[in-house]
């Protein structure tokens, strides 16, 4: 598998896809929190904290992640080499968890240089190093989780379809449903605590600071759920 996740780093960085994902990433982070002026701001805030950025990450990531993860299986699919791959002497779930944590150290990568952020903040901190520790690092975990919930549902999108484009826009739909569809149902005046099923509280839950067992088991359920169903489809085209 190790060799599996390996390959798939190198594939991301041979092309320009890896160099893209980075550094649009951290272009649109760095005009909304740095340059554009509004309710992103950091500068006009007048609060030295990365509030904003945790705002704005999961939308972002959102449609980033589908990105790097539409090709996993759609272009194996599409060039007919998913049967080449499969007479490896590799198991289905380790071919799959390693396209699977390909992705996610590429996304991981892309967020490494944002802990500059934390840097800027302390210094912007009244006085100097005056910065919210426990929830600055209970949101980066929180982040972590919606990384490994988000490329998970990449990834088995990426099944439903040969066409990348399609895989995309399946991959950005489920997201969505789950990280905001539920919130947004409750908005609307239903009486039912049905956001909790969605991915937005319990990541907003895990980025006051405080590690609850439920939301770290609601995530990890999340990836694993999504991963069975990669399995799954996948034996089924067999």
């Amino acid at each position: 598998m190790t060799a599996l996740i390996k390959r798939e780093i190198t594939a991301f960085f041979a092309s320009p896809i890896g160099y893209l994902v980075i550094g649009i990433f951290l272009l649109i982070n760095g005009l909304f929190l740095w340059v554009f002026t509004g309710d992103y701001n950091i500068l006009d805030a007048g609060f030295a904290d990365l509030s904003s950025f945790f705002q704005l990450a999961p939308w972002v990531l959102l449609f980033l992640i589908p990105a790097v993860t539409m090709r996993s299986f759609s272009d194996e699919i599409k060039m007919g080499t998913l049967e080449l791959l499969l007479t490896k002497p590799i198991s289905l779930k380790n071919i799959v968890l390693g396209k699977y944590f390909g992705a996610v150290i590429l996304i991981v990568i892309a967020l490494l240089p944002t802990l500059l952020y934390i840097i800027t903040i302390s210094q912007l901190g009244n006085p100097a190093g005056n910065w919210d520790v426990g929830s600055t690092l209970g949101s980066y975990i929180g982040l972590l989780f919606l990384v490994l919930a988000y490329t998970a549902i990449g990834v088995f999108s990426s099944t439903l379809s040969q066409n990348q484009i399609v895989a995309f826009i399946i991959s950005v739909f489920l997201c969505f449903v789950l990280y905001y569809g539920f919130e947004g149902i409750t908005n609307l005046g239903i009486d039912f605590p049905i956001e909790t099923l969605g991915m937005k509280a319990h990541f907003d839950s895990v980025a006051r600071g405080v590690l609850d067992t439920r939301d770290i088991i609601y995530f990890l359920s999340i990836s694993a759920l999504f991963i069975s169903f990669t399995i799954l489809k996948l034996k089924k085209r067999n």
